[in-house]
């Protein structure tokens, strides 16, 4: 059966905008292309982890992010088991079928994900400096396919002022297909993955 491929994941350009709550149990951010809002990123957590969560070290816990359209629909979501070092992070779309995963590899303030599909083969690997808040997107052959940053370049800057804020960019030549949707979830839900993993 051929994948019908979302429209939210043919943008090439992904500002990202932490929601802040009363009660910051849980993590939600707010997805923009250069045009307006397209869609979330909800992370969902039972009573039962909210409550752990007070008691355990959240870097220990299992989370559920949520990728999600201005439908309501979920488009992918990324998946993290318990855990006490490194553990493998799945992506699944919206029929819940595997799309790749996520290791995590942390080196001093230089953290490293590498991306692969849903066989376990490398398709990308997202190197990124902690402390400046940049990260490259690369494929197999090291070629540079995206970037995350914190740099605005004038585009939104007024609606961005606060630090958990940045943009994901894709190179627009880079196929639509699976891969993408895998590279694209873990780099635009990466500020949760490492916020989760501290």
């Amino acid at each position: 059966m051929s994948m019908v491929f979302p429209d939210f994941f043919e943008k090439n350009t992904f500002f990202i905008d932490e929601k802040i709550g009363f009660f910051k149990f849980t993590n939600a951010y707010k997805v923009y292309d250069e045009y307006g809002e397209i869609g979330l990123i909800s992370q969902r957590l039972s009573t039962w982890q909210k409550f752990l969560r007070l008691l355990i070290n959240k870097a220990m816990m299992p989370f559920h992010l949520q990728i999600i359209d201005l439908n309501g629909d979920v488009l992918a979501s990324i998946n993290r088991g318990w855990t006490f070092w490194m553990s493998k992070i799945t992506i699944t779309d919206n029929n819940n079928d595997l799309l790749g995963s996520v290791k995590q590899k942390f080196a001093f303030l230089k953290p490293t994900f590498i991306i692969s599909d849903e066989a376990g083969s490398e398709i990308a690997r997202i190197t990124g400096d902690w402390k400046g808040w940049n990260f490259t997107i690369v494929d197999t052959n090291n070629n540079l396919i995206g970037t995350i940053s914190k740099k605005w370049n004038g585009i939104l800057k007024e609606a961005f002022t606060t630090a958990d804020k940045y943009i994901v960019d894709i190179v627009p030549a880079y196929a639509e297909d699976k891969k993408k949707i895998a590279i694209v979830s873990c780099a635009i839900t990466i500020d949760m993955v490492l916020k989760e993993s501290k």
